[in-house]
């Protein structure tokens, strides 16, 4: 029978599991607890927040939750991100921790319910974040309208343009 302990940590697994967009997986053994605190800064920066969990624990909330198999990652010390909101920040401010201190190590993850590996997190990473896609679109959009507006706006003109040159043709 399970003890007390790992019967609460379940509920806290499944609880955090709840309507998560992301879980990145990161072994932070052997960082100081400064370091970690700092990490832990711009993981909550992020809109991300990080726990530690029992491996044994997680892979078992997975499976009740029929969630991705991430057992291949979930070996040795493990930390994990939980992102709510923009993925690609919580995964920036992981991978930019782990160039600047090489003790973090990225596992990999999961995304709506799809297992990522460690190179694929980065990838994510790279990406911009969501108010600057959202800019790029917006742009585009405006882009396209403005065109739209010069050439519906030059049908008139053009015509006015006709219409005056053949004035002009027969005044003279």
């Amino acid at each position: 029978m399970p003890n007390a302990r790992n019967q609460e940590m379940m509920e806290n697994i499944k609880a955090d599991l709840e309507g998560v967009n992301a879980v990145w997986v990161v072994d932070a053994c052997g960082l100081t607890v400064k370091e970690t605190e700092a990490l832990r800064r711009a993981i909550r920066e992020s809109g991300a927040i990080m726990k530690v969990y029992k491996n044994t624990i997680m892979k078992k909330a997975l499976a009740e939750l029929d969630l991705v198999n991430m057992d291949a990652i979930l070996e040795g010390p493990s930390a994990f991100v939980f992102c709510d909101g923009d993925v690609a920040a919580a995964a920036k401010a992981i991978t930019e921790f782990a160039k600047e201190n090489k003790k973090l190590e990225v596992k990999g993850g999961m995304m709506d319910n799809t297992f990522i590996a460690a190179d694929e997190v980065q990838a994510i990473a790279s990406l911009p974040s969501k108010e600057v896609l959202i800019a790029q679109i917006a742009g585009a959009i405006s882009g396209v309208a403005r065109g739209l507006a010069v050439s519906i706006n030059g049908v008139p003109s053009g015509l006015a343009r006709a219409i005056q040159q053949v004035a002009d043709q027969k005044a003279a």
